[in-house]
C-alpha cells in the first residue's frame, strides 16, 4: 500500500521550531515530487515548499522563505521540514503528498493540485504568541 505519513506537529511558542517528517512507505523517493502543504483553519490548502528526486530541486512558497528548509533522505524514505522562527500564522494542519508527474513541483499552485497522487493524513502545528 502507498501511504505517506506525517509526524513531528505540536504546540509551539512563537520564535520557536519544529521539525516535520514525512515518511513513506510502498513506493521509494526516486521518481517523486513531494510537497508539503497546510491548511489553516477557514483558509484554503496552501502550498508551502516542495522538493524533486529528479534533480534535489527547492521550492518555497513566500511566506515561509527563509524560515523553513526542506531535506530527503532517500535511504530512509522520508522527507522533513525544519521550521525556524515560527509565527503564530504557520498555525496550520501540515500534510506532505507526492506526484510522479512531470509538472512535479508546480503541484505547489493550487492549477496543479490534481497532478498529486498521495496524500498523509496531516499532523498539526500550533504556534501561541
Amino acid at each position: 500500500e502507498v501511504q505517506l505519513v506525517e509526524s513531528g506537529g505540536g504546540l509551539v511558542q512563537a520564535g520557536g521550531s519544529l521539525r516535520l517528517s514525512c515518511a513513506a512507505s510502498g513506493f521509494t523517493f526516486d521518481d517523486y515530487a513531494i510537497g508539503w502543504f497546510r491548511q489553516a483553519p477557514g483558509k484554503e490548502r496552501e502550498g508551502v515548499s516542495c522538493i524533486s528526486s529528479s534533480d534535489g530541486s527547492t521550492y518555497y512558497a513566500d511566506s515561509v522563505k527563509g524560515r523553513f528548509t526542506i531535506s530527503s533522505d532517500n535511504a530512509k524514505n522520508t522527507v522533513y521540514l525544519q521550521m525556524n522562527s515560527l509565527k503564530p500564522e504557520d498555525t496550520a494542519v501540515y500534510y506532505c503528498a507526492a506526484t510522479t508527474r512531470a509538472v512535479a513541483c508546480l503541484v505547489l499552485d493550487s492549477s496543479y493540485r490534481g497532478y498529486l497522487e498521495v496524500w498523509g493524513q496531516g499532523t498539526l502545528v500550533t504556534v501561541s504568541s
